[in-house]
């Protein structure tokens, strides 16, 4: 059954039988009603916490703040502890999404598996319920979260906290995920107060997958690169997901859109770990990754890029083609190799 929301600040009545007018869609994804309500159909399982262990690697759920409902799912495979950890924010154009949808519970549970690492992976707002900046937001409260336990202690997080090495951080996401992980780690770089100090944790890198970013120019992967019926990411769902996501009023040059659009000049101050960043072929976002690696790296940020031939986007969670399966394998083994750098 699908999930149905409606934004109280609209005054709107809940329970309708019908909502009537659909405004925005992205068909199987999500449909916005003229009165404000907000239908996900489940397009796909969400799967719970059983505690039992898959491929060595045991999921739990963890509440953050339950006033704005963040959680995360933590992935601790079986180790004596002194692990990397990795902060996930899943994809999802800022609108649909989940931690416990089935494809990012496997393709992390194998992560954590393959890369020997603990993934934390975080359940943020969704717009257009909460528009931008809300999921950045949450991911810096999550990271402000775990600087307190750390600090502090628990006994209650002792079976993660345990395991960690916190001197080995890192944010990654994949696609609108990266989009977060970047924006929060800016956020951090570009502030040296002591309220957005890591300290004691330190961050290591920043995993970008296929980095969900968009300007009011057309690239030429935009407007050029044929996608097949089942794409997970055509122009125009991009352009939806902009509309319901950005502040009211924005248009596609906004920062959290566009990080390109003022020139390059805050990203020289921007006080940045080694990024990763992953690039799919035949993705529409194809050309916007090329062009954002290569501001990074002409004011000096250290990037590693990879371009995965023969597949488009979110191929690692969405494809389960044998051709897709091998470069599922080879991204497994480029972020193991990031991570143990």
């Amino acid at each position: 059954m699908a999930t149905i929301s409606c934004d109280p600040r609209l005054h709107l009545q809940v329970g309708r039988a019908n909502h009537g007018v659909t405004v925005e869609e992205i068909e199987g994804l999500i449909r916005i009603y003229r009165d404000g309500c907000i239908e996900r159909p489940p397009i796909i399982p969400h799967i719970p916490c059983t505690g039992v262990p898959e491929d060595g690697v045991t999921a739990k759920d963890v509440v953050i703040d339950k006033f704005t409902n963040l959680w995360a799912r933590f992935y601790v495979p079986r180790c004596s502890g002194g692990l990397p950890l990795l902060v996930y924010f899943h994809g999802g154009g800022f609108c649909v999404g989940s931690a416990a949808w089935s494809c990012y519970h496997e393709f992390l549970n194998n992560l954590a598996s393959k890369a020997g690492c603990m993934i934390m992976s975080v359940n943020y707002r969704l717009a257009p319920e909460n528009r931008l900046p809300a999921a950045y937001d949450d991911g810096v409260n999550t990271l402000m979260w775990l600087k307190q336990l750390v600090v502090i202690g628990s006994a209650e997080h002792k079976w993660w906290l345990g395991q960690c090495n916190f001197s080995r951080l890192f944010l990654a996401g994949d696609s609108a995920g990266a989009n977060i992980a970047y924006n929060v780690a800016t956020r951090l770089g570009s502030n040296v107060t002591s309220e957005y100090s890591l300290k004691p944790l330190s961050l290591r890198g920043i995993i970008l997958i296929q980095p969900f970013f968009g300007g009011e120019a057309r690239t030429s992967s935009e407007k050029n690169m044929i996608q097949p019926a089942n794409s997970a990411l055509t122009l125009s769902a991009s352009d939806t997901y902009w509309r319901l996501s950005l502040p009211s009023g924005a248009n596609r040059d906004h920062p959290y859109c566009n990080p390109l659009a003022n020139g390059t000049n805050k990203l020289r101050n921007l006080q940045l770990p080694p990024i990763m960043v992953c690039i799919s072929e035949q993705d529409i976002l194809n050309d916007r990754n090329l062009e954002f690696c290569t501001a990074l790296a002409s004011v000096g940020k250290r990037v590693v890029k990879v371009i995965y031939k023969g597949v488009g986007h979110a191929f690692q969670i969405l494809h389960p083609s044998h051709f897709s399966q091998v470069r599922v394998q080879e991204m497994m083994s480029h972020l193991r190799s990031f991570i143990d750098q």
